[in-house]
């Protein structure tokens, strides 16, 4: 049933730690999820340092999607939105061609508070790569929500569990938060050929073994999973059809390495369009090129 555990790495973004999860050696995606970042949680004082905002940067051919359990980011991009993300909304960015943005704690700068959260970028199918971009905000009464037996869901993106959540996805998937009481069973159904759970907060255990925070779980297609929560957890589940395979460099995410160089080649020369509430500051390209992408 377990195809393979997958440790969160944890990296210092400059102010505050994730837990990179996707894209990991042995499995690069799951469905169309490229990128998988746990935010936090961390706790902020009021009046904290600028350096913890993330400059403008830019992306092709992928999502971003931001989802929060705590905290406030505000969102600026190249298409004109300004948005500030509240736990419980997602930010759904679509980059396409190309888009750039910066992500703000103006909120958290002036209040102090927590950050806990999920970034995630999910890949464009190939025919969609080059589409235009877009910016979309989606608040509580467009995921919809399940509450019974210990455990209370909300579906962030896609279709599962009979519901379909209304956000604009581009291929088959499925993304969703669970909040499972201590002894509250719960089962992950096998509607989707490549599916995982992440545990974001507690203790469960599946196929007899136990999983820890931090710890991405992904199956084997074919067979439900029964998940029981040992402790209180909260568990995010992704996954979906894949889209092929996805060279990933810097914030760039595409089928073709030429793509990727053209891009490249774009930011250097500044021919991509900064948001315009940050035409004064940006992130140069890595020299040399990252491992691993930045955070989205």
């Amino acid at each position: 049933m377990i195809e393979l555990v997958i440790d969160q790495r944890r990296k210092d973004l400059g102010g505050f730690e994730v837990g990179r999860v996707l894209p990991f050696a042995k499995r690069r995606m799951v469905g169309p999820f490229v990128f998988f970042d746990h935010m936090g949680p961390v706790e902020f004082q009021a009046g904290f340092g600028r350096n913890v905002d993330v400059r403008p940067h830019p992306h092709i051919g992928l999502s971003t999607v931001t989802y929060l359990f705590d905290g406030h980011i505000t969102h600026r991009d190249s298409v004109g939105a300004i948005q500030e993300i509240n736990p419980g909304e997602v930010n759904w960015m679509t980059a396409g061609r190309g888009i750039t943005h910066s992500e703000r704690f103006e909120t958290l700068r002036a209040q102090g508070g927590k950050m806990h959260g999920i970034q995630a970028w999910v890949a464009l199918p190939t025919e969609l790569e080059e589409t235009d971009p877009s910016f979309a905000n989606h608040g509580p009464d467009d995921l919809p929500t399940y509450e019974g037996g210990g455990m209370w869901a909300r579906l962030i993106a896609g279709k599962a569990f009979g519901a379909e959540a209304k956000v604009k996805t581009h291929s088959p998937m499925f993304y969703v938060h669970w909040r499972l009481d201590a002894g509250a069973k719960a089962e992950l159904p096998a509607e989707y050929p490549e599916r995982a759970a992440y545990v974001a907060q507690g203790v469960v255990e599946v196929d007899g073994r136990e999983f820890q925070p931090g710890q991405m779980i992904v199956f084997q297609p074919g067979q439900p999973a029964l998940f029981t929560a040992v402790t209180d957890a909260i568990v995010m589940l992704l996954g979906g059809e894949p889209v092929g395979p996805r060279f990933i460099e810097w914030n760039f995410v595409s089928s073709s390495k030429e793509r990727l160089e053209q891009a490249k080649a774009d930011w250097r020369a500044g021919r991509m369009k900064l948001p315009d509430a940050d035409h004064d500051e940006f992130i140069p390209l890595p020299e040399p090129p990252p491992s691993a992408p930045a955070m989205s």
